[in-house]
């Protein structure tokens, strides 16, 4: 029996057209807001800086070979936009607190929503603390559903590269919080 090739569905999409962009719009949107919500972790945050890399791509009329690639262009352009907006929010957070923090926090004992939000923020914390190339590797692994070839893509590395960054990403999570698996992130 002979084989026949398959001719590609592939083609190529123009950020400018609409009809284009609403296809890469309504094929990336979900995936590009749950890699920045878990990073920046404010809902009306990630939404803008989503909508913030369409608008990139609209207006310097992208074209992608593929969707892939439009995919793997739009998750580098959020994921850089939720890292530097973290990091923005974090330095105007302790600049804040170094000025008016009064520890006025009250711990509730035995209350179930209390223990699971700290759970939450200690992985947050223990995440922050991470290199930037581990913890990239881990939020596009863990958050984003990639797998290791798609997050080799992005970040420009190798499959083997990425599958160590996860390696050493979890096992320095670990030191930071014990038990991995006892501990939430979402």
């Amino acid at each position: 029996m002979e084989e026949q090739a398959t001719p590609s569905l592939e083609r190529s999409y123009n950020a400018a057209d609409p009809a284009d962009f609403r296809a890469i719009y309504n094929e990336t949107f979900k995936l590009l807001f749950t890699i920045s919500w878990r990073v920046v972790n404010d809902e009306e945050a990630a939404e803008d800086l989503v909508h913030d890399s369409y608008i990139k791509a609209n207006s310097k009329e992208m074209v992608f070979p593929s969707m892939d690639d439009a995919k793997f262009w739009l998750i580098r352009v959020v994921k850089n936009a939720s890292l530097n907006y973290a990091m923005r929010r974090t330095r105007e957070g302790k600049a804040y607190h170094k000025a008016f923090y009064e520890d006025t926090r009250k711990i509730e004992t035995g209350e179930q929503d209390v223990l699971k939000e700290e759970a939450r923020k200690k992985a947050v914390d223990a995440l922050n603390k991470l290199p930037k190339n581990l913890r990239e590797v881990l939020i596009l692994k863990e958050y984003g559903d990639l797998n290791y070839k798609e997050i080799g893509k992005i970040l420009g590395i190798t499959e083997g590269n990425v599958k160590v960054r996860v390696f050493r990403a979890r096992e320095k999570l670990e030191k930071l919080i014990g038990d991995v698996d006892s501990v939430s992130f979402s």
